[in-house]
């Protein structure tokens, strides 16, 4: 039997989504394995802000349509692209080994700084309000498109920088165009930066993704997406996550901004990694003041 994979049509998502095929190939030689590739609500409409269209669930409307209908067994996400709600029908079953979770600052061919006359282009309110407090003499303006897109953007001179994920940037080949890297105190990543994730049918035999599931990553993704959903934020909200495991130990890091942007905190819970969704629900309590 033929194990089909869905995913985006973009140039990342498919080499995301191969990198899951081939850790199911290396686990079972065997396999028969095929990637249906789709594009989504959120790749045709390009033209406005995700919070002005819906959010970042319209990227997974139509893989999530497909599961439904049975014409793919699993989906693959970049984890922090999706809505913080898992539809009970539709489990994450699977999380990758956690990538570079950093942010980071992207020039022009050629630029060795930023152009102060041009703005700093990013995607999300998140990077948007915490590069304000690092760029407070520029212009941040919101981008959307594809990776290669945003680049090319960049390069004709619509922008004087860009704010990407490493991850991403890494997994394209193109390292070689990260002019800096943000540390998570200066701008913390989303929920579930860095880490793929794997979605299913409930019901569905998870057992061939044993070899490419990272515990640990699973672990930093509860917490993460639970201290977002605590807030009742969803993947265009203005709040972020990072959580690391040592050992039996997970520390969490979260950042609230009130829904009027005026108020703004951050603050750290460590505890065992096996209580991963109450450390991030008690975090985002504790940041609101509840």
């Amino acid at each position: 039997m033929t194990i089909r994979f869905g995913s985006r049509e973009s140039r990342l998502a498919v080499i995301q989504s191969r990198m899951v095929m081939d850790a199911v190939q290396a686990a079972d030689p065997q396999a028969e394995l095929e990637l249906v590739t789709m594009k989504t609500t959120g790749d045709r409409i390009l033209d406005r802000t995700l919070d002005q269209i819906g959010g970042k669930g319209l990227f997974v409307k139509e893989l999530d349509l497909a599961l439904r209908e049975g014409k793919v067994d699993f989906t693959v996400h970049s984890l922090k692209d999706m809505p913080m709600e898992t539809p009970e029908d539709l489990p994450l079953v699977a999380f990758s080994k956690r990538a570079d979770p950093r942010d980071v600052l992207v020039l022009p061919e050629g630029a060795t700084e930023p152009d102060r006359e041009k703005p700093i282009g990013c995607s999300s309110r998140r990077r948007q309000l915490q590069l304000k407090a690092l760029y407070p003499d520029f212009d941040i303006q919101p981008i959307r498109g594809n990776v290669q897109t945003r680049l090319r953007k960049l390069d004709e001179g619509q922008y004087s920088a860009l704010v990407l994920a490493a991850a991403g940037l890494k997994r394209l080949g193109l390292e070689h165009r990260i002019h800096r890297y943000f540390s998570p105190e200066e701008i913390l990543p989303a929920a579930g930066q860095g880490i793929l994730a794997v979605q299913a049918r409930k019901g569905t035999d998870p057992s061939v993704l044993q070899g490419f599931h990272d515990e640990d990553a699973a672990c930093c993704a509860l917490a993460e997406r639970a201290f977002v959903r605590q807030l009742e934020g969803g993947c265009t909200s203005p709040v972020a996550a990072f959580a690391q495991v040592e050992g039996a130990m997970l520390t969490l890091t979260g950042l609230y901004v009130s829904p009027d942007e005026t108020i703004v905190r951050r603050g750290f819970l460590r505890g065992e990694k096996t209580n991963a969704e109450k450390l991030g629900a008690e975090l985002a309590r504790r940041l609101k003041g509840e």
